[in-house]
């Protein structure tokens, strides 16, 4: 029997949430789980370092290029299909990835993969919009907050362990073998827990806003990929049509929205000031959460010698921390709200500070150990940013367009991530400077913490505008 919401919630929304998060949990380690594989994946399909790039590029690329369209898409013809379909085509395309017979097939099946996982996660958002009150919310974005620390925390370690496994031939493919049997469970189990879909209307797909907003981001992300293949600063240039084609696609959105005919994006979304505020505060973010770690990596294989496990797990406490924070703030961000993110955000920079200081004068030994504590800070001050501002940009959104929302607000997370690695990347390798060792690398790093600390300071920024804007609507309520 389908979940239905009601005055009194059934308990088992709960359920349903674990089983959402089961799908996302899915999607989210083979983010980084497929890193640690990619030199038995190289040794046994033959494939250079161009197509191991795109191994992983392809799966982050796709990703992030559907979750509007597959937001609207939940929100008209139902989240609970959209999700199962999902969740099929991810499993489907999980077992083409394992069986490639090349580097060539595998790519593909790569691709194909992050475009399912992509029509997934817009439709975990919008069930959490439609399955828990307001008062609940922040709870269950705080279990999605979870989720995604403890993904990234175990990617490295599953993948390590299912090459061990089963060897430097078959290791590779049971990490994605391995979802399989997990897409099956999923689906099975959401088709009892789901809420049932209501009737579809009679909505017609925006498909040229779709190619719009769809072209935009894949110049933004595939900007950023080849960026940390190549180096290359004239992929800059892409940043022209990505602005020439976001202008088309908010002058048609805003036709569509004023003629109350089908956009792609409701344009009214953006009159609630706690999204618009969201959205604009991910955007700002998201480049330091996604480019220091990137070049933190970097530090460790490069500058210290570890291997790509090795570093992985340098990285540890950073998920660790913010997998213990974000469940902890989901319980309190209705009371305490904005303020929350506020300090979260500082406490990242905190945290960013301290990394520069050990990096150089911290005390002699394991890399990893000396940089714990700060990326365990910086954890910490991530889990109290990204669940609660998802949970209060989505808290005054009408439920019937919540996998929409969510999806904008996905978009606008990945292109913060991409501009993270691109210009926090640039100033990684402007402070390296072509030099050698743990020393230029370490140089390196302390650039890059300057460039993410400018990220923080504008989120802050942004964050504080919403208070007072907050609080002078509260004072003029009073007045009246």
């Amino acid at each position: 029997m389908a979940l239905a919401v009601e005055d009194e919630p059934d308990p088992r929304r709960w359920l349903a949430l674990i089983t959402c998060c089961s799908a996302l949990f899915m999607t989210l380690l083979d983010v980084s789980v497929t890193n640690v594989a990619l030199p038995s994946i190289g040794r046994a399909t033959g494939a250079g370092p161009s197509q191991l790039q795109w191994v992983v590029s392809g799966y982050t690329l796709a990703f992030g290029l559907v979750p509007v369209l597959a937001g609207r898409l939940g929100d008209d013809h139902g989240r609970r299909l959209m999700f199962q379909v999902g969740v099929g085509t991810f499993a489907a395309t999980s077992a083409m990835a394992g069986l490639s017979p090349t580097a060539g097939v595998l790519i593909v099946a790569r691709v194909l993969q992050g475009l399912a996982g992509g029509l997934i996660n817009p439709q975990v958002s919008g069930l959490v919009q439609q399955l828990f009150r307001t008062d609940e919310r922040g709870r269950a974005f705080g279990v999605l907050g979870t989720c995604v620390g403890v993904s990234t925390a175990l990617g490295p370690l599953v993948g390590g362990a299912l090459i061990g496994l089963g060897g430097p031939h078959l290791g590779w493919r049971l990490i994605f073998f391995v979802n399989v049997p997990i897409g099956v469970a999923v689906i099975l189990i959401a088709r009892r827990l789901l809420p049932n879909d209501p009737k579809p209307g009679r909505h017609r797909l925006d498909v040229l806003g779709s190619a719009l907003l769809g072209g935009a981001t894949f110049c933004v992300l595939f900007a950023s990929v080849e960026y940390d293949a190549l180096k290359d600063a004239r992929l800059a240039w892409l940043a022209v049509p990505a602005v020439v084609l976001v202008g088309l696609f908010v002058r048609r959105e805003r036709r569509l929205t004023d003629q109350r005919l089908d956009p792609l994006v409701d344009l009214r979304l953006f009159r609630t000031p706690s999204y618009t505020s969201g959205i604009l505060l991910a955007i700002t973010f998201f480049p330091a959460v996604a480019g220091l770690p990137l070049v933190l990596a970097l530090y460790y294989q490069d500058g210290v010698g570890y291997s790509a496990l090795q570093s992985g797990l340098g990285i540890t406490a950073f998920a660790v921390g913010a997998s213990i924070s974000a469940p902890l703030v989901g319980r309190v961000v209705t009371r305490i709200g904005r303020p929350l993110v506020i300090g979260g955000a500082t406490t990242v920079g905190v945290g960013a500070l301290l990394l520069a200081l050990l990096v150089t004068h911290g005390p002699a030994g394991d890399a990893a150990l000396v940089l714990a504590p700060a990326l365990f800070l910086m954890g910490i001050g991530q889990g109290a940013v990204i669940t609660p501002n998802q949970a209060l940009s989505l808290m005054e959104i009408d439920p019937v367009t919540g996998s929409t929302a969510g999806g904008v607000l996905q978009t606008a997370q990945r292109i913060g991530l991409a501009i993270g690695q691109a210009v926090v990347g640039a100033f990684f390798f402007a402070g390296v400077s072509g030099g050698h060792g743990r020393a230029a690398y370490a140089h390196g790093l302390r650039y890059a913490v300057g460039a993410g600390l400018c990220f923080i300071a504008l989120a802050i920024v942004i964050g504080v505008a919403d208070i007072v804007r907050n609080r002078r609507r509260a004072a003029a309520d009073v007045l009246v």
